[in-house]
C-alpha cells in the first residue's frame, strides 16, 4: 500500500484557462493561490508535473481547450502521421491532404488547392472581364444608333432628293386631305421613235382622304371634257399643255369643289425604274393583248413583270375594250402592285434596294413645295387604304364615252347632272365602299 503522503498520490492540479480580460503576474508577490484552503498551493512555486503513468494506476489527465499538453516522459513528442506522409513537411510547407497546422481536412473529395488561389493575384482578371463588358456594351449602343440613325438619315437624304415644282393655287382650303396624282407621258423618254413632242397627263387621279368615312382614289379620264381657266372647254389634258402643273391643279379644283393641298407627279420613264428597284410587281389582265402601239404582248392571266412590260401595261389603251377607262384601272393596278411590293419586310433589311427605290422614285417624281417624304409616305397609306375593302375607287360619273363637241375629236363627258353631288360626296367621306365606274 502506498502511504498517504505519497506525492504520487497527490492529485494533479487543474488549470482552467483565463479570459483575454485577465492578466498573468508580474512578480511573486502578484501570485494567485491555486486551490483553496489548506490545499491552496503557491503557483509561483508549482513545477511542471509529468502525467501519471498507467503503471500507477491513475486515470488520463483531461486538458481543458487551449493547454499545452506536457511532453511525454522521454522528452520528445511524438508527430501524429497521416498515411503517405513519410517526412516531416520543410518550414512553411503543407502536407499533402493537410490544412496546414490545425490538422487534418475534414473527409471529402480532395480539393486543387492551385484552383482555390485566383490564378492573377493582382486583379488583371477582374479588369480583364469589365473591359469584355465595356466593349460589349459599346458594340451593342453603336448598334442601337445605327438602326435609328439609319432610317432619319434616309429619310433627310430622300428629302432632299424629291423635285419641286410651283403647283398649289391659294385657293381657301376645304375640309380633309387631297391629293392630285398625275402621270405626264413624254414619248421622247418611253418611245424615242413618237413624232408626237412634249409632254401630256395620261393619268389624272384625285386621293381624297375625308375628316371621317372612306377614302377615295378617283381616275378622272384624260379625254373628259371640262372647263379650263383661261382656254374655255377642252379635254383636260390640254390643261398641263397650255400652262403646266398649276393650270391642271386649278383645273380639277374648279371641277370636284375641293381644294388640292398635294401636287405629285410621276414620269411615265420613271415607272420602269421604280418596278425594277421593287424588285418586279404582279399584274393580272383576263384577256391576250398583242399591242403595237404600247408595246405590250400579253398572255391572259396573272403574272410578275419587270419595269418595261409594266410600263406597256399601265400606257396600252387601243387594245382595250373599255379604252381611257380601261387603262385608268390598269394604271390603278400598277400603282396598287408597287404599294403592296414596299411593304415587302425584306426591303426594310436591304439598304441597298432601299437607295435604288429612293433614287429611281425621286428621279421620276415632282412634288409642290410643301410636300416632303413624309407627305409622300402619308399618301402611300391613303393610296392603300383606298384600295382596301373599306376604300372607293373607280371614275366620276360618265354621261357619253364618245362625246364630240366638235374641235376636239371624241371626248369622254360627265354628267353634269350627279357629278356635283359624286364630289361632295368624296369630300365629306360618305361613298359606300367598293368601285364606282359612273357608267351610265
Amino acid at each position: 500500500m502506498t502511504p498517504s503522503n505519497d506525492p504520487r498520490r497527490t492529485p494533479p492540479p487543474s488549470f482552467t484557462p483565463q479570459s483575454r480580460g485577465a492578466q498573468r503576474p508580474r512578480s511573486a508577490g502578484d501570485a494567485v493561490p491555486v486551490g483553496a484552503g489548506d490545499d491552496a498551493v503557491d503557483a509561483t512555486k508549482v513545477s511542471p508535473v509529468s502525467p501519471p503513468s498507467a503503471e500507477d494506476g491513475a486515470a488520463p489527465q483531461s486538458y481543458a481547450p487551449g493547454d499545452r499538453r506536457p511532453a511525454p516522459a522521454g522528452g520528445a513528442r511524438p508527430v501524429p502521421r497521416r498515411p503517405g506522409v513519410t517526412s516531416r513537411p520543410a518550414t512553411g510547407q503543407r502536407p499533402e491532404g493537410t490544412d496546414g497546422p490545425r490538422g487534418p481536412r475534414p473527409p471529402g473529395p480532395a480539393l486543387d488547392e492551385a484552383a482555390a488561389v485566383p490564378a492573377d493575384g493582382d486583379g488583371s482578371r477582374p479588369r480583364r472581364r469589365r473591359r469584355r463588358r465595356a466593349i460589349v456594351i459599346t458594340v451593342a449602343c453603336l448598334l442601337l444608333a445605327c438602326l435609328v440613325a439609319w432610317p432619319v438619315g434616309l429619310v433627310m437624304w430622300a428629302d432632299g432628293k424629291l423635285q419641286h415644282v410651283d403647283a398649289l393655287s391659294d385657293h381657301a382650303a376645304t375640309p380633309g386631305t387631297t391629293y392630285l396624282i398625275a402621270g405626264s407621258d413624254s414619248r421622247a423618254e418611253t418611245d424615242p421613235g413618237s413624232t408626237i413632242t412634249g409632254a401630256r397627263t395620261d393619268t389624272i387621279m384625285v386621293l381624297h382622304v375625308p375628316e371621317h368615312g372612306t377614302t377615295s382614289l378617283i381616275s378622272i379620264p384624260r379625254d373628259s371634257y371640262v372647263k379650263i381657266p383661261g382656254h374655255g372647254s377642252n379635254k383636260i389634258n390640254a390643261a398641263y399643255s397650255y400652262g403646266g402643273a398649276p393650270l391642271l391643279v386649278e383645273t380639277v379644283e374648279k371641277l370636284t369643289g375641293m381644294k388640292v393641298d398635294h401636287y405629285v407627279e410621276v414620269g411615265f420613264g420613271g415607272v420602269k425604274e421604280i418596278v425594277d428597284a421593287v424588285g418586279g410587281v404582279r399584274l393580272c389582265l383576263d384577256y391576250d393583248v398583242d399591242d403595237k402601239k404600247s408595246h405590250l404582248k400579253w398572255k391572259a392571266g396573272c403574272h410578275t413583270v419587270g419595269g418595261s412590260k409594266a410600263l406597256a401595261f399601265s400606257r396600252m389603251r387601243y387594245a382595250d375594250p373599255k379604252g381611257d377607262i380601261g387603262r385608268g384601272e390598269r394604271q390603278r393596278q400598277v400603282i396598287s402592285a408597287i404599294s403592296t411590293q414596299l411593304k415587302d419586310k425584306s426591303l426594310f433589311v436591304s439598304p441597298g434596294r432601299q437607295v435604288a427605290l429612293i433614287k429611281a422614285g425621286a428621279a421620276a417624281t415632282h412634288v409642290d413645295e410643301d410636300a416632303g417624304i413624309i407627305d409622300l409616305g402619308r399618301l402611300a397609306l391613303a393610296f392603300r387604304n383606298a384600295n382596301g375593302d373599306k376604300g372607293v375607287t373607280g371614275t366620276p360619273p360618265i354621261k357619253d364615252l364618245d362625246y364630240r363637241p366638235g374641235g376636239v375629236g371624241s371626248s369622254v363627258l360627265l354628267d353634269p347632272d350627279t357629278s356635283p353631288a359624286f364630289w361632295t360626296a368624296v369630300r365629306d367621306g360618305t361613298l359606300e365602299p367598293g368601285e364606282v365606274n359612273g357608267m351610265q
